[in-house]
């Protein structure tokens, strides 16, 4: 079936104060999170963002940066966790007479919730085929250097950190058709940023249960042991996000700076955002799609998740 559309998918963000609690509970819906977390997670967006998110905004000028990029597709924005809802602009979508539209979702890693559950999310009214993984494109890791450059500039010898958003270990385990694909790719990922200097992947912004093992260590703890081993220049490279939202403004430069000796130099990089080429690599990656040209070897298309990938 001929793709008419393309569909950004992403997470989606409290745009003012009376959205954060609603948003956060639908964040958490069925994971049993106290009401007393759900408020501390709240002061965050509250004291330090007004309440509103920056993703929303972002997904706002990743989807003009694609209509520009890709004029010959209308490009839709739904969230799976606030409005615009997913469902809500599926319906749009049907309503409009699109046929078959292509998600490009802002998650460049396979795992449970960055892959499978939009795969979930996206069954709607209308077929929606999901563009393939991008964390191996150059178009995504050419930005990312150019940005761990930035913050490196100045920097003796710094010590590249690379984050990404800690997940249950099960969850890890069953990423990928064969398993721990999650890891393994943003290992592939840092790899190609990082180049022959020192690097480290490690995790931040765990919210699940203290009984429950969850992918470490802690950024915050792993910097605290360089600095204890005699490191004084790091930069954080937050290669699992694509766009500088709370999880990278609050938890790495508000918290995680907050924690760490006033003498030790921490810079962040900055994400891809609506890097030109970045968003030229999201056109090809599109095209390539719709002209139905067979993806590289290795890397798969991910219309249909594989039985037993990515399970939650």
């Amino acid at each position: 079936m001929t793709i008419d559309a393309l569909l950004l998918t992403s997470f989606g963000g409290p745009e003012g104060p009376d959205d954060v609690l609603p948003f956060l509970e639908n964040v958490t819906r069925g994971r049993n999170v106290p009401r007393e977390r759900l408020e501390v997670v709240a002061a965050h967006y509250l004291d330090h963002f007004g309440g509103v998110s920056p993703l929303n905004e972002q997904c706002r000028r990743l989807q003009q940066a694609l209509r520009e990029e890709v004029p010959e597709l209308p490009v839709y924005w739904g969230n799976r966790n606030w409005h615009p809802y997913l469902a809500d602009t599926m319906a749009t979508m049907k309503a409009d007479g699109i046929r078959h539209a292509l998600a490009v979702v802002t998650s460049a890693f396979p795992s449970y919730s960055g892959c499978r559950q939009y795969q979930e999310d996206l069954v709607g009214p209308i077929p929606v085929s999901k563009l393939r993984h991008y964390y191996a494109e150059e178009g995504f890791l050419g930005p990312m250097r150019r940005n761990v450059a930035a913050a490196a500039a100045g920097l003796v010898s710094p010590r590249l950190v690379f984050t990404a958003h800690s997940i249950p270990l099960q969850m890890a385990r069953v990423s990928g058709p064969d398993g721990g694909a999650y890891e393994q790719t943003l290992r592939i990922a840092a790899a190609e940023v990082a180049g022959d200097g020192p690097w480290d992947l490690v995790w931040q912004s765990r919210s699940g249960p203290p009984q429950v093992p969850w992918l470490e260590p802690d950024v915050g703890d792993h910097i605290q042991s360089l600095y204890d081993g005699g490191a004084r220049e790091v930069v954080v490279v937050p290669i699992g996000f694509t766009s500088d939202h709370v999880e990278v403004v609050y938890d790495l430069d508000v918290q995680l700076r907050s924690r760490l000796p006033d003498d030790l130099v921490l810079r962040r990089a900055a994400t891809v955002g609506t890097d030109p080429e970045f968003v030229r690599m999201l056109g090809r990656l599109v095209r390539e799609r719709v002209a139905g040209e067979p993806a590289p070897p290795g890397i798969a298309l991910h219309d249909v998740c594989p039985a037993g990938c990515c399970l939650s």
